[in-house]
């Protein structure tokens, strides 16, 4: 597994044979059990009277940590202990998120994540993950060898363009990087010997990061054109090189580059883009179980996108997907969609970006609108196309308006209504302002909005009756999606195992939790959502041929994933002869 330490079995019994010893088994976050270690562990691995006499279990470390972690004055103070924590010890760290997942998810992932990725520089303490760079990416084979993981399977990698919707952080994006790896680990259950953030440090165009002394990164702007794909196309090589059964996740790539750089290399190495593919499967799931609650289906819904960045589109390729699923042809399935950009609404001829010509309308569908311009507006595509459901991935604060929201409700009693921008200081709209605004128009006890947000939001009180708001998370979709490719070892990531995904996370919901009225499960839920995901995506896998792990069968596919799950848990140290590699 690395130069440190390997697994092994003896009878069926786990253990990790240990080729370090003293003050550098405790430094090792893979490695350090801290006051865990037997006291036979102690002895062998030359740890005696390093560590308090008391031998604890790691039930007891979890508990004290815990209340370490309560006792944490803010949200960014509670980032900082668990990542300190998880340079610490790797192991005792999952063992505390995977107990407190529900808790502790918006501290590692949105909206506290927002916060730590504007604030890295300042608040870096410990080194993880590979950066690679203009100035090192001639050494990158040298690089990855520098890595001592040996065999990475899933990798996310951010060039920090376009952070969930706080845009250019250079070289803080790393930290989106470490927390969705941090999901993949307790929420999919891959192992995080198996993990890799990267942070592709291209530069930034911001000067306030340029010109503060204190920021780590790369004080260039940005590459651009053939000197930015020839620095990742020497990443993925590397990568492939050294770890040939290795999965990309693109993460938060700006909208000029996302999907090119997803086209450019998704066959060369399996890969996908969360923002893209991740998102738009969370949203599809979402609104599959809305019309199941107002006892429709999505092929009935007339749908508003509202943003035509890399997550707007990404969304509407993926509802357009998903209507196709249901039999309508693509062009039925993209007349009735509405995608709305800064401009106005995005029209086949007029909206210059190719990479929106999947989703574009057709002139002719709005061609008898009543407009004052060439280019509807927001408000005149409301009512021009009365939707039933209306998404939001712009990142502008307060976008739906008082106005907005109305303007929707006029035509609906039960409208679907998606303020999806992280972190929550850029949603679009807060789900309480959301049905006061609706209960101004439609005044019936079986009129309200149905609701999901991309970052947590407290239940609504509503005349009586207590809704639940919905996270259309990624969280839900990439660990599951991405185990499953990571295990199946699939050469290429498709379309069709997106949208299995999607249908999956749609049928976990609506079987334990629509009667309740969510459309989407708890948090808490997270590890069962991924390994119902897990399954059902390794099954389609399985029947189109595209399982190339030998070992997987219709047979066994789904002792195979709870057997290749990995579980925080302290396995048995047996030192070793130092390695020699």
């Amino acid at each position: 597994m690395s130069p440190f330490f390997d697994a092994k079995s003896k009878n069926g019994e786990k253990y990790l044979e240990v080729y370090s010893r003293g003050i550098e088994v405790l430094r090792l976050t893979a490695l350090n059990k801290g006051t865990a270690f037997s006291h036979e562990e102690r002895i062998e691995l030359g740890l005696e009277g390093l560590l308090p006499p008391v031998v604890l279990t790691l039930e007891h470390q979890v508990t004290r940590l815990h209340n370490g972690f309560t006792e944490q004055p803010d949200d960014l103070s509670k980032y900082q202990f668990l990542r300190a924590v998880q340079e610490r010890n790797e192991v005792l760290y999952y063992a505390l998120i995977s107990e407190h997942l529900e808790e502790m998810m918006p501290i590692i992932y949105t909206p506290t994540v927002g916060k730590a990725v504007q604030k890295y520089s300042s608040m870096y303490r410990s080194p993880r993950g590979l950066t690679f760079t203009a100035e090192n990416i001639s050494r990158a084979d040298q690089i990855v060898n520098n890595y001592p993981w040996n065999d990475v399977r899933m990798i996310v990698a951010t060039d920090s363009s376009a952070i969930l919707g706080i845009g250019d952080q250079g070289h803080g994006g790393l930290a989106i990087c470490i927390g969705k790896m941090a999901l993949y680990t307790a929420g999919g259950g891959l192992s995080p010997f198996n993990a890799l953030p990267v942070d592709l440090d291209v530069g930034t165009d911001r000067t306030d990061l340029t010109e503060d002394p204190g920021y780590l990164g790369v004080r260039d702007k940005r590459l651009t054109g053939k000197a930015y794909y020839d620095l990742l196309d020497s990443f993925v090589a590397a990568v492939h090189k050294r770890w040939p059964k290795a999965i990309i996740q693109w993460e938060d790539f700006a909208k000029d580059t996302a999907f090119a750089v997803l086209e450019r290399y998704r066959k060369q190495i399996p890969s996908f883009n969360d923002d893209i593919q991740g998102t738009g499967a969370v949203v599809l799931a979402g609104l599959l179980n809305a019309c199941k609650l107002k006892g429709e289906t999505l092929s009935q819904q007339r749908i508003v996108v509202v943003g035509a960045g890399a997550g707007g589109v990404g969304v509407s390729k993926v509802i357009q997907d998903g209507l196709v699923h249901e039999g309508l042809s693509r062009e039925q399935a993209r007349s009735q969609m509405f995608i709305v950009d800064e401009f106005g609404l995005v029209i086949e001829g007029i909206s210059p970006d190719e990479y929106k010509k999947p989703i574009m309308q057709s002139p002719e569908n709005c061609a008898d609108w009543d407009t004052k311009g060439e280019i509807p507006s927001l408000l005149e595509v409301i009512h021009n196309v009365k939707p039933t459901a209306m998404l939001g991935l712009t990142g502008v604060a307060g976008l739906f308006t008082e106005r907005v929201i109305q303007a929707v409700a006029e035509y609906n009693k039960n409208p679907i209504i998606f303020p999806l921008s992280n972190p929550t200081s850029n949603v679009e709209a807060v789900p309480e302002d959301i049905f006061n605004w609706c209960s101004m128009i439609n005044t019936g006890a079986d009129a309200y909005p149905i609701i999901a947000s991309g970052s947590p939001f407290p239940d609504v009180d509503s005349r009586g009756k207590t809704h639940i708001i919905g996270q259309g998370n990624n969280a839900f979709i990439f660990p599951g999606l991405g185990f499953a490719c990571s295990l199946g070892e699939c050469e290429e990531i498709t379309e069709g195992m997106i949208i299995e995904s999607a249908h999956a996370l749609a049928n976990y919901t609506s079987k334990h939790h629509l009667e309740a009225g969510r459309i989407y499960p708890p948090i808490a839920e997270l590890q069962a959502v991924s390994q119902d995901i897990t399954e059902r995506v390794m099954r389609l896998m399985l029947d189109q041929g595209l399982v190339h792990n030998k070992e997987i069968t219709f047979e066994n596919y789904i002792e195979k994933i709870a057997e290749n799950s990995w579980k925080p848990e302290y396995l048995p140290f047996v030192a070793a002869e130092k390695y020699e590699s």
